[in-house]
């Protein structure tokens, strides 16, 4: 196999060798490019649909599961769930970051997305706490496992893929499709309850309604496969060889791993407080009723998804870590107080706009969020340097964001939660200061 200097894992003249592995030589065109990221993107966005499908229906189905005490308590609960589904996504990114190291990018996407619709199918098909009393909620434990493991393994290899079959300079362009996909799928859950809410009544959809996006989200998954034809690999598969793959490679780039897990501990509790968390905060504190909060942010999520390509192609002129720099500056700053203002908002505009200058803040995070990652890791550890550094911050501080901010408020402290995430992107902001340009120091050439 021929290796070009330049190419994926193979260094261009006069720099120091990155990798040892082979390279498949990628000799296509913009369009077979172009075609490859959308089927890679499609399996994300399907992934994550399926995954936020269940942040969006638990203000319905919370007292199927756990009927005794107050909204707040049943929230608690389910949240409590949904945090497991994130403190198991480090043995995802580890398990499916290896197997795409070894076995290929494509056929871990695949693996992680079959996996996610079958623990979507049986939130679907689970008896109720009235039917089997505590082994529905145990159940309903098992199958978010199965999706937060599904996870773990699906944000690392879609990173690496979608890094990898860009076109160089490009990249940050190519890559953004990650969170277009990515947050498409928050959109996608977002827009079926909506279309649920139009359709049914409040009651049927507590009673029955609740299982319909679970339902989709299998069906999704399933028809995925159609899509694999169009994913052309990305870098040679290594088999059962001792550098790819390995921790005893990826310990080697302890630099790189403490990048990434800062960074994403920031980017986890700021998306997941301003998307999944904010429409219970609506509802909880600003008190607004659910169909509403659930337009406010079909309508915020929309934007912010278009966003991301925008900001993607800015790094590659201003570069990722001036992203980064905006993204967790911005967020020191004015976290606390867009919290505050949007729990006492008063009219669905107000709480609209001050929604999306969150976002558009995260923006420039999200926008780059795999991208600066993949270009920190030689290609040989790549998708599980991403993933498992990843997946470690995101288990840690996103998956507890939600319970976090539920607790606080039960306690009778909800500011303070404000306050953690401020602190969090300080801690990133030192983090991104101090790092050199991933774009031009990083290994993705």
């Amino acid at each position: 196999m021929t290796q070009i200097p330049g190419m994926i894992g193979v260094p261009a003249d006069g720099d120091a060798p990155l990798d040892t592995r082979p390279a498949i030589r990628l000799e296509l065109d913009r369009k077979t490019r172009a075609r490859a990221a959308i089927a890679g993107s499609a399996g994300n966005l399907i992934e994550w649909y399926d995954f936020y499908a269940y942040a969006y229906t638990a203000l319905y189905f919370a007292s199927a599961f756990f009927p005794e005490g107050d909204r707040t308590a049943q929230l608690l609960n389910v949240a409590a769930v949904y945090a497991a589904g994130f403190l198991i996504r480090p043995l995802g990114g580890w398990y499916f970051g290896r197997f795409a190291d070894r076995r290929g990018r494509r056929a871990a996407m695949i693996a992680s997305v079959l996996l996610m619709g079958a623990g979507s199918l049986l939130v679907a098909i689970l008896p109720t706490y009235a039917t089997i009393g505590a082994a529905a909620p145990a159940l309903l434990l098992v199958a978010r496992l199965m999706q937060g493991f599904s996870t773990g393994g699906q944000y690392g290899a879609a990173a690496t893929y979608l890094s990898e079959i860009a076109e160089p300079g490009k990249r940050g362009f190519y890559a953004s499709f990650q969170f277009v996909t990515l947050i498409g799928g928050q959109l996608f859950a977002l827009l079926t309850i909506f279309l649920l809410q139009t359709a049914m009544t409040d009651a049927a959809i507590r009673e029955w309604g609740w299982r319909i996006p679970f339902v989709l989200g299998a069906v999704l998954a399933g028809v995925f496969i159609l899509f694999r034809d169009a994913m052309h690999e990305t870098a040679e598969p290594a088999g059962k060889g001792e550098e790819a793959g390995s921790m005893k490679t990826l310990i080697q780039h302890p630099r790189a791993m403490l990048t990434v897990m800062a960074l994403s501990a920031a980017g986890a509790v700021t998306l997941y407080t301003f998307t999944t968390y904010m429409q219970k905060y609506l509802v909880n504190t600003a008190g607004m009723d659910v169909a509403t909060a659930s337009r406010i942010m079909l309508v915020v999520t929309f934007a912010f998804l278009l966003l991301q390509p925008v900001l993607g192609m800015l790094s590659d002129r201003i570069g990722r870590r001036t992203n980064l720099l905006i993204f967790s500056g911005g967020m020191t700053l004015f976290a606390v107080p867009l919290l505050g203002a949007i729990g006492k908002v008063q009219t669905v505009w107000t709480a609209g706009l001050l929604i999306f200058a969150a976002l558009a803040i995260m923006s420039f995070y999200t926008s780059v969020s795999g991208l600066f990652k993949a270009e920190l890791f030689p290609a040989s550890v790549r998708a599980l340097g991403v993933g498992l550094g990843h997946a470690i911050a995101s288990a840690i501080f996103g998956g507890t964001a939600e319970y976090a901010a539920l607790l606080l408020k039960q306690m009778g402290h909800e500011q303070a939660f404000a306050w953690y995430v401020s602190a969090i992107c300080a801690v990133a902001f030192v983090v991104a200061l101090r790092m050199k340009e991933p774009r031009a120091h990083g290994h993705l050439h």
